[in-house]
């Protein structure tokens, strides 16, 4: 049953949906911050100690061997192998669209400047083990880095119970290009990534989901590496009209509620009887899924419906909000993409259930969460670039500007600024 909330509370809204996002507690962080400074001086004897305490797994060697993959990967369901093939050719279609061009401009008297767009050195892509694994995490954040041209792009996971990988993990690292893998979870396998040791390599960008611990390790590092978000609990948020199934609505609200206890569902229509019979769905297919307690859990707590009276209004609630996910279970979905400012991802039409970008459809499935959509991006190739700016001054130019550029620097106060300019108008005479 989803709780009823008035339109006009639209900042209240708003701010209980991003209120969900997990502040990191002190002790955690403090915790956190001793196994960070263990690795960054003990390096691999620190690595192998945590993996014992945590995983109860001796490791003499984290490198996983390529004929571990390939057993790995005999064991992986062929049709599971084909999904992920095609998979990739979706995710790669859609993100060379977002390569960039550098470019150079001409001036006169010998003025060029301009801007180069370079790839990361290297990256790595931390894929959470235990009871979950999710292969289609490991496409969505290897496949960009590969376009944009990362040269180095290293992945590690934590070590099962037998000390071997996932093979579905195995097998999505293989079709998505992972050049190294190493068997290592929690905050000791940030802090690897981040200072590097004997084993594993040092990268310049972390990236990829796990559990507070790795939450507040890659909190900690960034600066000394860059990574790409402290992700919240999932969310969705439904736009319906009256012509919405609402057998769909509600398998959709669902896919979302199963994530996590802290997940929230949205139902935002302009039908009073679409909220009715959404909820009557939920309760027939909640009780259906074999996660059915994280389900009732997230849709008591953070599950909400709100009666609009327009489409119009329907999408301004939404930009308040700015979910992870939106869907525009609408008519004319293109029309109202128009008015959408706030969203991760939007998913248009009857049709386009979340769980399509999830692992098919191309679109990335790493989004910001818990109202950050206001001002931030879902990762894609842009994420694994950097840009560097040039410039070029001749000696004419120089002496044409030298008294501007001298002015400016004396009113800062910085004198060595504007004698590197006074010197070279030495030769200008």
């Amino acid at each position: 049953m989803l709780t009823r909330m008035d339109s006009k509370d639209k900042e209240q809204l708003a701010n209980f949906v991003a209120s969900r996002h997990q502040e990191i507690s002190s002790d955690v962080l403090f915790k956190v911050s001793k196994i960070l400074e263990d690795v960054r001086k003990q390096k691999d004897q620190a690595c192998k100690a945590y993996t014992k305490q945590f995983d109860g797994i001796e490791m003499d060697t984290f490198k996983v061997s390529a004929e571990e993959v390939k057993e790995a990967i005999q064991s992986c369901d062929p049709e599971f192998i084909q999904a992920l093939k095609k998979a990739k050719e979706n995710i790669e279609f859609f993100h060379r669209a977002q390569l960039q061009q550098g470019y150079c401009l001409q001036k006169e008297d010998g003025v060029y400047l301009g801007q180069r767009v370079l790839p990361l050195q290297s990256i790595g892509i931390y894929v959470p083990g235990g009871r979950a694994q999710y292969p289609s995490s490991v496409l969505m954040n290897t496949i960009p880095a590969k376009i944009a041209g990362v040269r180095k792009i290293v992945m590690v996971t934590p070590p099962n119970p037998q000390g071997k990988i996932h093979p579905n993990i195995a097998a999505a690292a293989q079709i998505a290009g992972v050049d190294e893998i190493y068997k290592i979870g929690g905050a000791q396998a940030i802090a690897a990534l981040a200072y590097g040791t004997r084993q594993i390599p040092r990268v310049d960008k972390i990236v990829g989901p796990g559990n507070i611990f790795v939450a507040a390790a890659k909190k900690l590092v960034f600066g000394t590496v860059d990574i790409d978000m402290i992700a919240g609990p999932s969310e969705i948020l439904v736009i319906a009209d009256e012509e919405a199934n609402p057998s769909f609505v509600a398998a959709d609200l669902l896919s979302q509620a199963e994530h996590d206890p802290m997940a929230s569902a949205i139902l935002v229509t302009t039908s009073e009887s679409m909220l009715e019979s959404v909820n009557e769905e939920l309760a027939i297919q909640s009780v259906r899924l074999p996660k059915q307690e994280i389900v009732k859990a997230s849709l008591r707590d953070y599950g909400k419906s709100v009666l609009c009276d327009s489409l119009e209004e329907c999408v301004e609630l939404s930009n308040a909000i700015a979910p992870e996910h939106l869907e525009l279970m609408v008519k004319d979905p293109e029309k109202l993409l128009e008015k959408v400012t706030n969203a991760g991802s939007v998913f248009m039409g009857y049709y386009t259930c979340e769980s399509i970008g999830d692992y098919f459809g191309g679109t990335n499935h790493v989004l910001p969460t818990s109202g950050t959509a206001r001002f931030s991006s879902a990762l894609g190739v842009d994420a694994f670039i950097k840009k560097s700016s040039f410039l070029h001054y001749s000696k004419k130019a120089l002496c044409h500007f030298a008294d501007q550029i001298e002015v400016m620097a004396r009113q800062e106060d910085l004198e060595a600024h504007a004698r590197a300019v006074s010197v070279r108008k030495e030769e200008c005479r």
